[in-house]
């Protein structure tokens, strides 16, 4: 076990990344502050940017909260295809595999790593265009996208009970108001290859539309040896969206969305050499069917008062399936396994199917102050109903598995901003939720909890005459508690209490040089009560069953901690260096652990043979000490341009329940691109120093007959260097 740091980072080539950002920070301030520039090199003014998920739309730079934006030129610039892709950018935010992508993402530490038959509760809300995609963001693809918002820290006001750690929002391209047209192709290593087109325009004086699709697909990294084939880890990806926006008078305007995604990716990702070599004689799938619309109105009731409401619906059906023994049935023959030497057959095989249909309806409506210099406020009611059914299919189960889950949240939430003076300015903000749960599943287990929860915010603004804003920022927020049903979990064990979490913030956010260089600094420390923490107890069946141990049952259960902190360091800037070159750079920081956590015993077999096994003091799962990318893009000539980047990520653990960690890693990115009037092509490159990635590990368990299923470790690999050319039009 690597002993747990006491301080925010400790390893000395992070200390000198340290010194050369803040160099950067300094030595941008001090060109805006007064270096004279000749006209070649004059500074380009940053475009501002508008955060939407807000319950008030407001400038980046004035808003009192950390919050990175990842705008539409950083995802043309990272050739990214899916959410997945975006994440690394922002400082202190990281994701988990255990599926085709990247769908379960952690901020600032905190966030779940896999879902299988428990019903889980998310601590990282994923809104699209208004429709609550929590927990189904393997559909959200880049399609079209303007823009990805990602809040830091609980947003017990703004979302509730889905975002304890933060919130990701995703916005569109709007439609407009003059004919536009896109269309996209590129190919790269490995089979991938992409298709996709935009087009949009009016459809009278008042009305527009847009249509936007794209596919990708992907052979994936994962070579299959007993199968001879290399896509089972395979991307087939699908998506669509519609969008019509209508300004029905001039007090109303009408905004429909209309989304439809086809996911039918491969799951064959782990090796019993720990390579990308698989000996699956049933690879597993991970696929995604979602049709899902939103309707916004706004309408101006008078100068002073307007009504916003947003309905949103999304129906889903997902499979999620894995070759349990990462094997087939001749992973013997000619092997210490041999059952010609024994008699009996050392291995087993077995195969895991989860299916679920989910359907989520949300209406959240608001009444908006407007045109009032000195106080705003929001007044706003929050529904939401979700079923989720799910059924199992599963080898070793007498029986197949079957729950329905039923979940209404339903809130009344208000926040209040008031300008104290010139320079000084509070906001405050509070909702109250009540979340109604109704389970029942073919073993006969039944709960239906009922809970009342708030959260909220507590913001004191400083606008200084330089243009510097600071603020404070005290916020609540929860993580509804839940239930264990399995019949192995000891009866105290079967109920875990809700998790809330105080977080102190302080930032500093401003822009310099005429808005050429774009600065935000952000501290925090992060108090969190009775921590959520998933644990399992691994079952095996006896050698006179199988001729042989082995861990072919895991039961996930959740736990709470006593308490646990999380505190770090945010630091982003943007400069505009000159009109053709650019720069880029983040920095988090990031410090958790466990107090009092003590884990019952029989948990794991490997954590002392089975005796109770203590976190006290240990660092939290997913929550890396360091993370920074360094990039830019520089104008060669008018035509051609360079960018790339440099991100690093330090090691952390996968688990809560077991010691297996990441390994600390640097991946570097480039692109050359040829613009010449409406085209576009670019040559990139994605990982190019060929980095092993560790996206996801289990720890010290037995899974290979070939050695008797002694335990070692074993881990889900990211994707290895990758080199691509694509080309778009603009008409």
């Amino acid at each position: 076990m690597k002993p747990c740091n006491t301080t925010l980072v400790n390893s000395r080539h992070l200390t000198v990344l340290s010194l050369a950002l803040l160099f950067f920070v300094f030595s941008a301030v001090s060109l805006a502050e007064g270096t004279s520039k000749n006209p070649s090199s004059v500074e380009k003014p940053l475009t501002e940017i508008v955060v939407t998920a807000e319950l008030l739309e407001n400038n980046l730079l004035e808003l009192p909260n950390s919050v990175s934006v990842i705008d539409a030129n950083d995802i043309e610039q990272r050739t990214a295809q899916h959410l997945e892709d975006l994440l690394n950018i922002a400082p202190n935010v990281n994701f988990a595999s255990g599926a085709s992508r990247g769908r379960f993402m952690q901020i600032r530490g905190i966030g779940e790593r896999s879902e299988f038959q428990e019903p889980i509760i998310n601590s990282v809300g994923v809104v699209m265009d208004g429709i609550d995609m929590t927990g189904l963001a393997s559909a959200v693809t880049t399609l079209d996208v303007q823009q990805v918002e990602i809040f830091r820290g609980p947003q017990g006001t703004l979302f509730g009970a889905n975002a304890l750690a933060g919130l990701i929002n995703v916005v569109s391209n709007q439609p407009t108001s003059v004919p536009y047209g896109r269309v996209t192709a590129a190919v790269e290593e490995f089979g991938g290859m992409e298709l996709s087109g935009v087009i949009s325009g009016p459809t009278s004086d008042s009305s527009a539309y847009r249509l936007a699709v794209k596919h990708y697909d992907s052979d994936g990294f994962t070579e299959d040896i007993f199968l001879d084939r290399k896509d089972t880890n395979n991307i087939d990806e699908t998506t669509a969206r519609a969008s019509f926006t209508n300004q029905v008078n001039d007090q109303l305007v009408l905004d429909f969305v209309l989304f439809l995604a086809d996911i039918d990716n491969g799951y064959d990702a782990f090796s019993l050499d720990n390579t990308r070599q698989t000996y699956s004689d049933q690879p597993g799938f991970d696929r995604q069917e979602t049709t899902a619309g939103s309707i916004k109105a706004r309408y101006q009731i008078n100068d002073d008062l307007a009504f916003e409401g947003l309905l949103s619906l999304a129906k889903s059906d997902t499979e999620y399936a894995f070759d349990e023994d990462w094997s087939n049935l001749g992973i013997c023959d000619n092997a210490a396994c041999d059952s010609d030497l024994f008699g009996f057959d050392w291995f087993y095989s077995s195969f895991d199917d989860y299916r679920r249909s989910n359907d989520n309806t949300s209406l959240d409506i608001k009444l908006v102050s407007s045109n009032d210099e000195r106080s705003q406020w929001v007044l706003g009611f929050y529904h939401r109903d979700q079923d989720i059914n799910l059924s199992r299919v599963y080898t070793f189960a007498a029986a197949d598995f079957a729950s329905t889950l039923n979940t209404k949240n339903t809130a009344i939430y208000g926040q209040f901003s008031h300008q104290l003076n010139d320079r000084l300015a509070l906001t405050t903000g509070l909702r109250l939720e009540q979340r109604d749960v109704d389970y029942a599943d073919s073993t006969g287990a039944r709960a239906n909890p009922d809970e009342d929860l708030w959260g909220g915010r507590l913001a004191l603004e400083y606008l200084a005459d330089n243009g510097a804003f600071y603020y404070g920022l005290i916020s609540r927020g929860y993580k509804p508690g839940g239930f264990n049903l399995d019949g192995s979990i000891p009866t105290a064990q079967r109920e875990f209490d809700t998790e809330t979490m105080i977080n102190y913030e302080i930032g500093l956010k401003q822009s310099f040089s005429d808005g050429a260089i774009r600065l935000q600094v952000a501290l925090f420390y992060q108090d969190r009560d009775d921590i959520q923490s998933k644990q399992s107890i691994v079952a095996s069946i006896a050698a006179g069953e199988l001729g042989g141990n082995c861990p072919c049952s895991f039961t996930d259960f959740t736990a709470n901690a006593a308490s646990g902190s999380n505190k770090g360091l945010e630091v982003e800037i943007q400069w505009s260096a000159t009109e053709r070159f650019n720069l880029f750079a983040t920095l988090g920081l990031l410090d958790t652990e466990f107090n009092d956590f003590l884990t019952f015993e029989h948990i794991n077999a490997d954590r002392d043979n089975g005796v109770a096994f203590n976190l006290d003091g240990r660092e939290q799962a997913h929550a890396p000490g360091y993370q920074w990318v360094i990039g830019g893009d520089y104008a060669l000539t008018n035509h051609w341009s360079i960018s790339g980047s440099i991100e690093a990520k330090d090691d952390f653990f996968f688990s809560d329940r077991h010691e297996e960690r990441s390994d600390a890693n640097e991946l570097l990115n480039l692109e050359l691109s040829y613009t010449k009037e409406n085209w576009r092509v670019a040559l990139y490159g994605k990982n190019l120093s060929d980095e092993l990635v560790k996206t996801r590990g289990f720890g010290s368990f037995g899974n290979d007959p070939r050695n008797f299923y002694a335990t070692q470790a074993y881990n889900q690999f990211g994707a290895p260097r990758v080199v691509g050319l694509k080309a778009s039009l603009e008409f």
